[in-house]
């Protein structure tokens, strides 16, 4: 880092810092101002939000080392455009007519308290243990490597770099609430994308365009079947990403993600109306498009180079583990550090500041906002609006303090956990997807319907995890049995859509069995429910314009599958 890139970092802060004071200053009176943004965001806020609270550690660390490892398997999870879509066209009606604060709360209009207190729990738990502690842990190892630092002032500048990164971050979440998130989203969005563009177009110059990328990487197999770090469609028989598996599970995990999840449904409850909100997830798919360029590909051409390197008798481009094998891991921070000029390097540390603080900022946000709505304030109800403020605040100082905690535990375990990661969102997935799309989709599915669908998904995933420390630790002598089978062996693509089956079934079974919903409980929630008046409200929220660019992502979705298939 020179001189330049320091000044190039000041100045982002700068700004930064310029739009905080300007949105703390803004009225904040009520819990609808501190966590929707007093719902008056426009579509660019919204869909700068969804792409800026999307983009993480996930893809800065692990995105770019999938890229580096297993070259574009994990693509079917990041060309997910459509999947916004489907939030913006089918979801944001039903989410807008119930005027909900939460995912949790929209589970109590449509099934009952017991539905919404499992989501909660769940989600709670989830963001503390796998979002929060993943993003800050990758955080610190990225500037870490970024800067070259490896102690400060006698202190492992790991600690200080995730420490300062939660800290910083929380401060203006605390502050400034959902406003803060969504405004310094529109300042980090572009410094994300052009840092990131940076990086592609400085790493194919470097190695000599993408047709020796495609045939470096795609000379290197993958599998026994023939398989090339470039196919996206694998055979069926590959023992980590079966095409059919990989169609179904990234879709369910997909559909949970973008259509169900608070961590993002929260910027769509933030518009003003259903058309900013709908063309908040347009502007956010085309944005969706752009991960697979900006990360996975980088994480490719950083393991090209490396290829490269290797066979000229060098020592190779990407640093090695301690086993001798490259570390995949550290391809994106390596290529920030070893092509860029100065300046443009701190343009892209910037950008990954950008990216760790927006995603964190919006779990902050999400997690005080579960917190405080559907718990505190559902036990206290009369509590006034600016003690419920408070209450987030406070909601959002105690979640830093756990991310903060789990630090250690985290960097201990990180690798295991963060291979884990996408494990772990297979098994929340199944259950919660299959309670909201039988929830909007079929008048009958009823109360107990739905909660025993949240109930079944999530006693099957705690025991898919358990199983999976379990034999991980005990490994050939735990012997062969249905159990290891089913909970272990299953590939977990394979198991996320059997999963996510089986709780449709139990949601019908157990809808058939009980008491159906009265027509006033789920009038306007679900399809077939709405009332002309609101049928017109949404009719009037698109135009022609909607449908044009709908198309265009459609289309570029299908034209991504078939060049890489």
């Amino acid at each position: 880092m020179e001189l330049l890139d320091w000044i190039v970092i000041a100045l982002f802060c700068v700004a930064l810092v310029g739009i905080i004071v300007w949105v703390v200053r803004q009225k904040q009176d009520d819990s609808k101002d501190y966590f929707l943004g007093g719902r008056d965001a426009t579509w660019i806020a919204i869909g700068a939000s969804i792409f800026a609270s999307n983009i993480g550690s996930e893809h800065l660390i692990g995105l770019a080392g999938a890229g580096a490892s297993s070259g574009m398997a994990m693509a079917h999870w990041e060309i997910q455009g459509w999947m916004i879509l489907l939030l913006g066209w089918v979801f944001v009606p039903f989410y807008s007519r119930s005027m909900v604060y939460t995912m949790p709360e929209f589970l109590e209009r449509r099934y009952n308290p017991q539905s919404r207190t499992i989501l909660s729990l769940i989600s709670l738990i989830s963001y503390v243990l796998t979002k929060v502690a993943v993003t800050v842990y990758a955080g610190g190892l990225v500037f870490q490597q970024v800067f070259g630092i490896e102690t400060l002032w006698g202190i492992d500048f790991f600690w200080i770099a995730a420490i300062g990164l939660v800290i910083i971050t929380a401060l203006y979440t605390i502050f400034g609430g959902m406003k803060s998130v969504l405004y310094t989203s529109v300042l980090q969005t572009p410094i994300l994308l052009l840092g990131s563009i940076v990086i592609l177009v400085l790493g194919l110059r470097e190695l000599g365009g993408w047709d020796e990328m495609m045939r470096i990487c795609g000379s290197v197999t993958v599998n026994d079947y023939g398989d090339s770090m470039t196919s996206l469609i694998r055979s069926n028989s590959d023992p980590n990403f079966p095409w059919l598996g990989a169609l179904i599970g990234s879709s369910i995990i997909g559909f949970w993600y973008w259509c169900t999840d608070q961590y993002i449904v929260q910027r769509v409850l933030s518009g003003k109306n259903q058309k900013e909100a709908r063309r908040g997830t347009i502007f956010g798919a085309y944005l969706k498009l752009l991960p697979v360029f900006l990360f996975l590909i980088p994480g490719m051409i950083a393991f090209a180079l490396h290829q490269k390197s290797l066979a000229v008798g060098g020592e190779g481009f990407l640093p090695l583990l301690a086993g001798g094998a490259h570390n995949a891991d550290a391809a994106f921070p390596t290529l920030v550090a070893k092509l860029l000029p100065a300046g443009i390097k701190g343009v892209v540390v910037c950008g990954i500041l950008a990216a760790l603080m927006s995603s964190l900022a919006s779990l902050f946000n999400s997690s005080s906002m579960l917190f405080t709505i559907d718990f505190y304030k559902r036990f206290r109800p009369q509590t006034s609006e600016k003690k419920l403020v408070v209450i987030g605040q406070v909601a959002t100082v105690v979640i830093v303090l756990l991310g903060i905690l789990w630090i250690p535990i985290m960097r201990s375990v990180g690798d295991v956990l963060y291979a884990y990661l996408q494990d772990v969102q297979s098994v929340l997935a199944p259950g919660i997807a299959a309670a909201f799309l039988l929830g909007i989709c079929w008048k009958r599915a009823s109360a107990k319907g739905g909660m025993w669908g949240l109930l079944t998904g999530m006693i099957i995933g705690l025991t898919r995890l358990g199983a999976k420390v379990y034999y991980s630790t005990v490994g050939i002598a735990a012997g062969d049995s249905l159990f290891k089978y089913l909970f272990y062996d299953l590939n977990w693509l394979f198991f996320c859509g059997w999963m996510f089956l089986f709780c449709l079934v139990v949601v019908i079974v157990v809808s058939y069995c009980t008491e159906a919903p009265s027509t006033d409980k789920i009038k306007g929630l679900v399809f077939g429910t709405s009332t002309p008046e609101q049928l017109a409200e949404t009719r009037a929220s698109w135009n022609k314009w909607d449908i044009v660019h709908t198309c265009i992502i459609l289309a570029i979705t299908v034209a991504f599958y078939w060049y890489f298939w």
